[in-house]
């Protein structure tokens, strides 16, 4: 195997055409029903990213190649479990090895849509989930809409990586990248882990212990961001060389979701709904949440007045360190996610706080994109949520555990924060065009 995989590496180094069809191939088998069990993809798409990030294709040319491979492969699971059903079992390899589909069945019957969110990053289920819902008879329309959310998702976690390590050797990065690199990667490592397994076996202490965790980090983080300077250049470097009058549109628009006004307004009125709804605990913790998130962000960005990057024709007169819009968003959204998984099983709560983050860290990003925050910056700013969220839920259900809200409540307040978010991020793209200049 190791043979094989050195080949196709050098084959590929001498033929980098080949490396955007390799790409989408190897994703949709990584994707595919017994295939995916069967190669050693993860390893080889790590590979290929790395190839990718070195110049021969741009960062959204990889994550989009890898995305409709990975919805390809879906697809076809999906297909093949529809057509054959409960006689799929009898099909070459699942004969001999009946439990990767068991195990896949027990999984999905248990966990339902969350099975193929979660999963997606379950080596062994990842290719036996999708043929599992169309075995079961999932509705279609459902299995798309979770099939491209689940896969955007996936693209990312698994291509980012690769590209980035391939664009780090290219570029002439600060001595020291690397170590600070590894050292920040870790840390977070082992608090997602710690938090992970604390949730999963449902610890009275978990919701407390996260709060520590987050806490002690963004001390650290907030005391040594000075030497953490050559992974913020050298982030910001492979980050800026990338933009494109596309991708900035874009990212106005996502970081126009975190403005302070639209953040102040969401919060604001979310709190008022939940409490016209009578859902004062869930009230008083978004409120709380935000509130406590916005004062501390604006108090440490005065005491600690760190300069923003040097990338904007015009800079802003603020100070960037934690960056405000990946508080609020962080904020907000995680906010969100507790609730919703109030009342849910574990692994369901944890689901939940995975789809909330993606939108605030969509947002936390593109401050760096468009070159108003450094990499530390947003890192403290979902950290500083992360611990203020954590420490208002560990209070408010100190005694009682905080409610889950009805389907009601959540089609009253969810609709509207969507459409105020959005609206308000439109109408202010056209002044952001002109203040984000670079």
């Amino acid at each position: 195997m190791s043979e094989w995989f050195h080949t196709m590496t050098l084959w590929l180094e001498a033929n980098p055409q080949w490396l955007g069809a390799s790409i989408f191939i190897i994703a949709c088998l990584e994707c595919l029903a017994i295939a995916g069990i069967l190669i050693p993809g993860t390893v080889v798409l790590f590979a290929l990213a790395v190839l990718a990030g070195s110049g021969s294709l741009t960062l959204g040319e990889t994550l989009l190649l890898a995305y409709f491979g990975g919805l390809l492969g879906d697809a076809i699971s999906y297909a093949l479990g529809r057509r054959f059903h409960q006689n799929i079992r009898g099909l070459p390899f699942l004969r001999d090895h009946p439990e990767w589909l068991s195990s896949a069945e027990t999984y999905f019957q248990r966990y339902g849509v969350a099975s193929l969110l979660v999963g997606r990053y379950i080596g062994p289920l990842r290719p036996m989930l999708p043929m599992v819902a169309g075995m079961l008879d999932m509705p279609l329309v459902r299995f798309i809409l979770v099939s491209v959310i689940a896969a955007a998702g996936w693209a990312v976690a698994y291509m980012l990586p690769g590209w980035a390590t391939g664009a780090a050797l290219r570029l002439p990065l600060p001595d020291g990248f690397w170590s600070a690199a590894g050292i920040v990667a870790g840390a977070f490592a082992v608090m997602l882990i710690v938090m992970i397994q604390s949730s999963l076996r449902d610890q009275r202490w978990a919701t407390a212990s996260t709060a520590a965790m987050c806490a002690v980090l963004l001390t650290a983080l907030l005391i040594g961001w000075q030497q953490l300077a050559a992974l913020d250049q050298g982030l910001m470097a492979l980050v800026q060389e990338q933009r494109n009058s596309a991708l900035d549109t874009a990212a106005l628009l996502i970081t126009g979701l975190g403005n302070f006004d639209t953040q102040v307004a969401a919060g604001v009125m979310l709190t008022v709904l939940l409490l016209l709804c009578r859902r004062y605990s869930a009230g008083l913790f978004v409120g709380c949440c935000m509130l406590f998130t916005a004062l501390a962000n604006a108090g440490l960005k005065l005491l600690l007045a760190r300069a923003r990057p040097d990338v904007l024709l015009q800079p802003l007169d603020t100070f960037s360190l934690p960056s405000g819009h990946s508080s609020a968003a962080f904020a907000c959204f995680l906010a969100l996610g507790v609730l919703a998984g109030r009342g849910q099983p574990p692994r369901m709560r944890l689901t939940w706080m995975l789809l909330a983050s993606f939108p605030a860290l969509m947002i936390a990003l593109s401050r760096v994109y468009l070159g108003v925050h450094w990499p530390t910056d947003i890192l403290a700013g979902g950290l500083l949520a992360g611990t203020v969220c954590a420490a208002c839920l560990a209070f408010l259900q100190w005694r009682i555990p905080l409610p889950a809200l009805s389907p009601r409540v959540w089609w009253l307040i969810l609709p509207a924060t969507l459409a105020l978010l959005g609206g308000v991020s439109a109408f202010a793209l056209p002044e952001a065009l002109e203040q984000y200049k670079y």
